[in-house]
Parts: C-alpha cells; sequence; structure tokens
C-alpha cells in the first residue's frame, strides 16, 4: 500500500485540481514535506486521511489506494494480457467490457481514472465512444488511451480531436503501456525489471 503520495496523487484521490492541493499544502492545511534539494512535496497517508476527513472528502479513494482502469476491448486475449499486467503492478484495479455501448456505460458507473479503449469494437467505434465520454462534464477527467491493431496516422489526429489522450499500435508492448499509463496518471514509473 503506498505511504506518501505526490500533489498530483493527492489531487486526483480528492477528487480536486493538483492547485488546490498546492495551494493547501502551502497554507498549511495539508501537512507533508519537501523532497530534499527540490520543489516537489510529498503527502504522507495518514496527513493526507486527517486532511480528508476534516474537509467531509470521501476517503474511499484512498482506503483502497488502487487507480481504476476500464480495459474496452473484444478480443479476450488482449484483455487478460493488459489486466495481468496491470494487476500484477499491484497499483491498480481493473474491470473490462467488450463493446462500445457497455463502455460508455461503465464509464458513466466505474468511473475509471483511465480506459483503455480499442477503437474496433463490434457495435460502436471507439472514437465515438470518445466523443460521448468527452460530452459528459461528470466524466471530464477520465483519460483516455486508445490501442488499435490497424488505423491509419491521420486516424490518430481524429481520435485525438475526439478527446483520446494517447495511442498505442497493437501488438502492445505491454511494459511501455503501463509506463505510459503511469504518465498519464502522475504516478510513479514502475521499477525496470
Amino acid at each position: 500500500m503506498k505511504t506518501v503520495f505526490t500533489t498530483g496523487e493527492a489531487a486526483k484521490i480528492c477528487k480536486v485540481s493538483q492547485q488546490t492541493i498546492i495551494r493547501c499544502f502551502d497554507s498549511g492545511q495539508l501537512k507533508g514535506f519537501r523532497v530534499p534539494g527540490s520543489r516537489f512535496r510529498r503527502i504522507p497517508r495518514d496527513a493526507l486521511y486527517r486532511f480528508m476527513k476534516e474537509n467531509n472528502i470521501p476517503t474511499d479513494a484512498l482506503e483502497s489506494g488502487r487507480r481504476k482502469i476500464l480495459v474496452v476491448d473484444d478480443e479476450p486475449e488482449v484483455v487478460q494480457i493488459i489486466k495481468d499486467a496491470l494487476l500484477a503492478d499491484g497499483r491498480f484495479e481493473v474491470r473490462d467490457v467488450d463493446n462500445g455501448f457497455g463502455a460508455g456505460m461503465m464509464a458513466k458507473e466505474y468511473h475509471p481514472d483511465l480506459m483503455v479503449l480499442d477503437i474496433m469494437l463490434p457495435d460502436i467505434n471507439g472514437k465515438a465512444v470518445c466523443e460521448l465520454v468527452r460530452r459528459d462534464p461528470s466524466m471530464s477527467d477520465i483519460k483516455i488511451f486508445c490501442i488499435s491493431g490497424m488505423i491509419e496516422e491521420d486516424k490518430i489526429d481524429d481520435l485525438r480531436d475526439a478527446g483520446a489522450d494517447d495511442f498505442m499500435s497493437k501488438p502492445l508492448d505491454v511494459d511501455e503501456l503501463i509506463r505510459r499509463i503511469c504518465h498519464h496518471l502522475d504516478m510513479e514509473m514502475p521499477a525496470s525489471p
């Protein structure tokens, strides 16, 4: 279980902006420390928990300590490879769905931190799912990471315009996928094997 958080991680857990966390830290409302020799702030788990309780912020995200990932792909082998890698990391909880309609419903209900979204789905395509998620203000903070085995370069720009945060081609380099997920969620990179 994680014991010290960055301001970005604390912001995500509290569902506030990173600037709000920095202001609370700098004003002394949120206790923590600076990394020696740098400007980086770090917040111990117990200090974050106390801050959340004092400000009536639900602590369930802190108690599980795991980031929520939704994997949307209709290829069971791909889903299993991604789930195995994320669960082996230990910092993620993962749900999956195999179609675009289910992706929209699950994104609303589960509210993942990040969605790994295949572009070629059996019903509506991934671009339409991106647009659906981005149109709903309650889901605007969900990061969308698109994957596909068949896509032309110009279509990647269309995906970004539709709201995708990142894109990778299949077959996936799972280590690179995890590294980029960590980057998008302001998490520490996994240790190299």
